[in-house]
């Protein structure tokens, strides 16, 4: 029995496409017989396997009168790039995905205006049932962009039986992120009695076991609490014909590739994936060839590692001992109630840095992974509510925190990569508002120099002579020595 009224056949089911090639790459590419081979092994898997639809995309009149020069201006004006067979033509307004109505309510609720680039393309993409690669910065709407086709996909479906697991599966780095995620699915799936749960670990297993037991349609975990649930027979991954991975990119950084491929390994082959990322490395590449089928590839921006262009992005380069006078005299001019970010390598300097300002009389907090859940829960509630307006963070809060209004971001310490540096920065500017991100960096970070000036100088900001210097291998000029040596309480941003 199916919750969806007009169900869409699926012609280009696995099944019907087995013989076509192999599961990852892009159309564009010839793969070897042993790929063939692969394919045609994994199909045999769907044997006793009851058929899903996934194909729930109808072009609406608006759209299909575009004419391909319009559709290109539109890609051009919007940084939207595309890769693939068959990509439907990008959509303008709402009204032209196709979503069901009760979707549509939760949109015009929600105060959307138009759809974002990536949903603009990515929506018909998704509905279209095609795998799916996203190459996205953070803030950009990508969330939406595959919950609310997972919303179609899950009321298209039979209704659970006892003993199911959940049809959607959600993969995200972090406890944060998928949180964030979960009250998104919560408040767009509400409407059609759509269940979920989130799985993460340092919180009891009791709530999140119970949850799965009473079923569940959408679950978004995080790789490790998800396998401890499979291996205690607490869900299965049978019905799951949809799914997300989420800021793949960080996922490999936090060295989750073999929890991903054993989890990946359970749920049938002729699933659609869509898979999301902020960046594309090597690494992020091979992992989706190797589990993605032909997919479609739609990038906002470039591939090319890039800044925010809302992002008003300042370097100052000091030593390390100047670090905690210069953020007190930073906080002085731009203490304003706003919310400020301020980044850290380690959970011990952002437990000292945090004690000390507080000590001197700032309203500061901080979140890193040795934090209990419902401490890490506290720090980020009374950050959101103003009420401490100052939290200092390690990593783990430089993906997966959306707070709408953090005006600046400190990166007290530089990150250990640019893709990092990236990902802080951009937690600020969000949804075309303006931001500030400032940045103490030292003579430990000189090998970041000439990638970080690449950076500045894409999003036109301004590049500090030291910091030009120290890219092209020079040493640091004498009055940047001067100011190592006589550090004081000036103003040298600009």
């Amino acid at each position: 029995m199916s919750r969806y009224d007009s169900r869409a056949a699926d012609p280009g089911s696995y099944r019907d496409r087995r013989s076509e090639g192999g599961l990852g790459g892009s159309s564009a590419e010839t793969y070897s017989s042993s790929k063939r081979e692969e394919a045609v092994a994994a199909a045999a898997e769907l044997d006793g396997l009851p058929r899903f639809e996934k194909n729930f995309y109808v072009e609406s009149d608006s759209v299909a009168a575009m004419t391909e020069q319009e559709v290109e201006a539109y890609r051009r004006k919007r940084e939207i790039t595309v890769e693939g067979k068959d990509v439907p033509k990008p959509v303008k307004e709402f009204k032209d995905v196709g979503f069901p109505e009760y979707v549509l309510q939760e949109i015009e609720k929600a105060g959307f205006v138009e759809p974002t680039p990536i949903q603009s393309q990515g929506w018909p993409m998704a509905m279209k049932g095609r795998d799916l690669i996203g190459i996205a910065e953070t803030g950009s709407g990508k969330t939406i962009a595959y919950l609310l086709p997972a919303i179609v996909h899950v009321n298209a479906q039979p209704i659970l039986s006892p003993g199911d697991g959940p049809i959607v599966l959600v993969l995200a780095p972090t406890r944060e992120l998928a949180v964030q995620i979960q009250q998104e699915a919560t408040k767009f799936g509400s409407s059609s009695k759509i269940k979920n749960t989130c799985i993460y670990g340092g919180v009891p297993k009791g709530p999140q076991v119970r949850d799965l037991q009473k079923g569940v349609e959408i679950v978004i975990a995080t790789p490790g609490r998800l396998i401890d649930m499979l291996e205690s027979n607490q869900t299965n991954l049978r019905r799951i014909t949809y799914l997300v991975l989420d800021e793949a990119d960080r996922m490999l950084d936090m060295g989750f590739e073999p929890q991903i491929r054993k989890i990946v390994s359970q749920i049938r082959p002729d699933r659609q994936t869509l898979y999301w990322s902020a960046t594309w490395p090597k690494e992020v590449e091979q992992l989706a060839r190797t589990f993605l089928y032909n997919p479609y590839k739609v990038i906002i921006g470039s591939e090319d590692l890039k800044a925010n262009h809302s992002i008003r992005q300042i370097v100052e380069i000091l030593s390390e001992s100047q670090k905690y006078n210069k953020l007190v005299n930073l906080l002085e001019d731009i203490m304003d109630g706003s919310r400020i970010l301020i980044f850290l390598d380690t959970k011990k300097g952002c437990d000292q840095v945090t004690r000390q300002l507080r000590t001197d009389g700032w309203p500061a907090l901080c979140i890193h992974g040795d934090k209990s859940q419902a401490e890490r829960d506290w720090v980020l509630s009374e950050f959101k509510s103003g009420k401490s307006p100052i939290m200092m963070a390690t990593d783990v809060a430089a993906r997966g925190l959306d707070v709408k209004d953090v005006k600046f971001v400190v990166n007290y310490d530089f990150p250990g990569s640019m893709e990092d540096y990236v990902h802080r920065i951009g937690r600020t500017g969000r949804a075309g508002a303006k931001g500030t991100a400032y940045t103490f960096f030292t003579a430990a970070n000189a090998r970041f120099a000439k990638e970080l000036v690449s950076i500045l100088e894409e999003a036109g900001q301004k590049v500090s002579p030291d910091l030009a210097r120290m890219a092209r291998g020079a040493p640091p000029s004498s009055g940047a020595r001067d100011r190592y040596r006589n550090y004081g309480s000036g103003r040298p941003w600009s």
